[in-house]
């Protein structure tokens, strides 16, 4: 029926429901609309979220390679270098201890006064060495010196730096062929300023070194005391005849003929052997001609 042909008041009811359809599909678009624009929004922020995330990102990726990069450079620069010093700091000591094994005395002592630099660099490398040793002969010496009493006088052969001295509370004399301390005396070990039996011990940790070595002992004994002890310590591979070493009891026996006792041979450390010598009281008249064993030099082989 045309909406002219109804009453006025059917006409208007009807135009109030249209009116009320048309409100209600208004606000249903609008909030559609309102849906769609948060969810851009929200797509929007994710969006910008994640690009600030995977700048972040970037960034501290970029920061951590840097970081490490840097600090991966400068420890292997540094071990790099660190390492070709050792080389060759190692291979210094290694030509001067050559030298000192295979030269006699009085040829060492030029050898360090012409160059003293030479001196400090060997026994930096002598330091090195015996750091793998898990016992030092001469920490041996200092408990038997300290068991033995204050009051020996001592004389230390090749003392490098004057360790001995400084551990006891013995009168010690130091000798060496270089001075790098006030209780150093620099001089060729066969032909020290003591006066003849003078000393109650004479000491060699390590250090019978010159192809003239027996020179140093005949120094010994000249300036020991009647009944003053000796005592040697050596690389244990320099008294061993399997491989090329001294035979340790012709050792003894050329010891004991320039006018000693042999007391004690101890060898029970895998390093090194210690020898403990006292003079006798009276020289024989007719000593016999004494034949010393040659002493292999000490090589290290490079690590």
């Amino acid at each position: 029926m045309p909406i002219s042909c109804l009453s006025n008041e059917t006409r208007a009811k009807g135009l109030g429901w249209l009116e009320l359809m048309e409100s209600a599909k208004s606000k249903s678009v609008e909030k559609q609309s309102r849906k769609r624009k948060r969810a851009k929004h929200r797509r929007h922020d994710k969006q910008s979220s994640d690009t600030t995330t995977k700048i972040s990102g970037i960034e501290t990726i970029h920061h951590n390679e840097l970081q490490s990069s840097t600090t991966s450079k400068v420890p292997k620069s540094s071990t790099f270098l660190d390492k070709m010093r050792a080389r060759l700091s190692g291979g210094h000591f290694r030509m001067i201890n050559e030298k000192l094994y295979t030269c006699t005395g009085e040829e060492a002592l030029n050898y360090f006064q012409e160059d003293p630099s030479l001196f400090d660099m060997y026994h930096a490398g002598y330091k090195e060495q015996m750091a793998h040793w898990p016992e030092q002969p001469i920490n041996i010496v200092i408990n038997w010196l300290r068991d033995h009493g204050p009051s020996l006088t001592v004389a230390d052969f090749g003392c490098g730096d004057a360790r001995l001295a400084k551990s006891v509370k013995n009168k010690v004399f130091s000798f060496d062929l270089v001075s790098n301390d006030p209780l150093v005396i620099a001089c060729d070990m066969s032909k020290t300023p003591l006066d003849s039996s003078s000393v109650d011990v004479a000491v060699f940790c390590l250090s019978l070194m010159g192809t003239n070595y027996q020179r140093y002992l005949q120094e010994a004994y000249r300036v020991l005391k009647p009944c003053g002890w000796l005592l040697i310590a050596e690389v244990k591979s320099r008294f061993d005849p399997n491989t090329g070493g001294a035979d340790p009891h012709k050792f003894s026996k050329a010891v004991c003929n320039l006018g000693f006792t042999s007391m004690l041979k101890d060898d029970t450390n895998k390093m090194f052997i210690l020898f403990y010598f006292k003079k006798k009281e009276k020289l024989e008249p007719k000593r016999k001609e004494i034949e010393w064993p040659e002493l292999k030099p000490c090589l290290y082989k490079r690590r």
